[in-house]
């Protein structure tokens, strides 16, 4: 995003001097290992949701939205290597950043809706059995995507995305904050970071709590319950946390003082890396939600040996098919040859 004049205050000449090196490896390791995991959850997300599964239609979405960001990480990288410079053209700044952001809160609304559901689940088992539909958490994510998307809009457009008159070659960084950027990351800190906090804190310690006091459970499945929900609420902190808190400290230095140069040169190089490391959760979700449970690793075996069982069948009838197709060749041969 181009620097641009608010307020009367000069444009920051900020540049990001610490070596590319750190970005770059945590942008390739989340490429690496977060497209082949997501890219499986969405396949088997599929495969489980044309079972009526509800949850799968969440989990699908938030690896449809983590590979569509995947798409743009080539892109940051060339960005990070070249010192923070765009050389490509402001349409591919504008379409890469707005799918950045878009994913960012897609990712952390969907994870409440999962756990939102899960505890759902947990605590009325029967009523959600019933009342739990396909296409109620279809419209949810819609909703999500739609509402994301509305949100970022403005800010998108109106916080100097493209500026004739303060034009350089950054992408997606306003030097100083624009008014309606501050007020907007006041919001992001409360709505799109608080709040779902809260939200995973209390589902998710309702449902340990559920599960504690079961008399059907082991301990060992109790156990694993427990450590799953502080991991979640543990990764959302260390992914989310710093990015967010630092968004906020550039509000409230932006409320406070009327010419904020000075702390944006100080923290640029820590709000860059925190940027960075928001997209490690995309890589942790699959492992997280779809294959830390002993439930999904069963149905995902089973999957795998149904699979391998349909293949032997339509071996084994491919094989009988051409024995007898063989043996009603040698049959007419000996026909022939006993009549010749």
């Amino acid at each position: 995003m181009n620097n641009s004049n608010y307020g009367g205050e000069e444009n920051c000449n900020i540049t990001y001097n610490n070596g590319a090196t750190p970005l770059v490896t945590v942008y390739s390791l989340v490429l690496v290992f977060g497209a082949p995991a997501n890219l499986l959850t969405l396949l088997l997300s599929m495969l489980k949701i044309w079972k009526k599964n509800v949850l799968s239609v969440y989990l699908f979405t938030l690896s449809l939205s983590d590979l569509l960001y995947m798409g743009t990480i080539p892109q940051w990288i060339i960005y990070v290597k070249n010192n923070n410079q765009w050389t490509q053209s402001d349409t591919a700044c504008q379409l890469t950043g707005f799918i950045f952001f878009n994913n960012l809160y897609i990712s952390i609304l969907l994870l409440c809706c999962i756990s939102i559901d899960r505890c759902l689940v947990v605590l009325h088992p029967i009523e959600a059995q019933w009342r739990r539909r396909r296409m109620t958490a279809m419209m949810v994510c819609v909703g999500v995507w739609l509402l994301v998307m509305v949100t970022h809009l403005p800010v998108f457009f109106l916080s100097g995305v493209q500026n004739g008159k303060a034009k350089n070659d950054s992408c997606f960084e306003t030097f100083p904050m624009p008014p309606l950027v501050a007020k907007f990351n006041y919001a992001r800190f409360c709505i799109g970071f608080c709040a779902p906090l809260f939200i995973l804190a209390i589902t998710n310690l309702l449902i340990f709590r559920r599960i504690r006091d079961s008399p059907c459970l082991s301990l060992r499945e109790k156990t694993k319950v427990k450590y799953l929900a502080i991991a979640i609420i543990f990764i959302f902190l260390c992914c989310f946390a710093p990015y967010h808190i630092i968004l906020l400290s550039r509000a409230i230095v932006f409320s406070l003082y009327k010419e904020t140069c000075w702390f944006e040169q100080k923290i640029y190089t820590a709000s860059t890396l925190l940027l960075c490391f928001c997209t490690v959760n995309s890589a942790i979700n699959p492992i997280l939600y779809m294959f830390s449970c002993g439930s999904v690793r069963q149905e995902l075996r089973r999957d795998i040996q149904s699979i391998r069982n349909w293949r032997r069948s339509r071996l084994e009838s491919c094989t009988l098919k051409n024995g007898q197709t063989s043996g009603m060749s040698v049959y007419r041969m000996e026909q022939v040859t006993s009549e010749n």
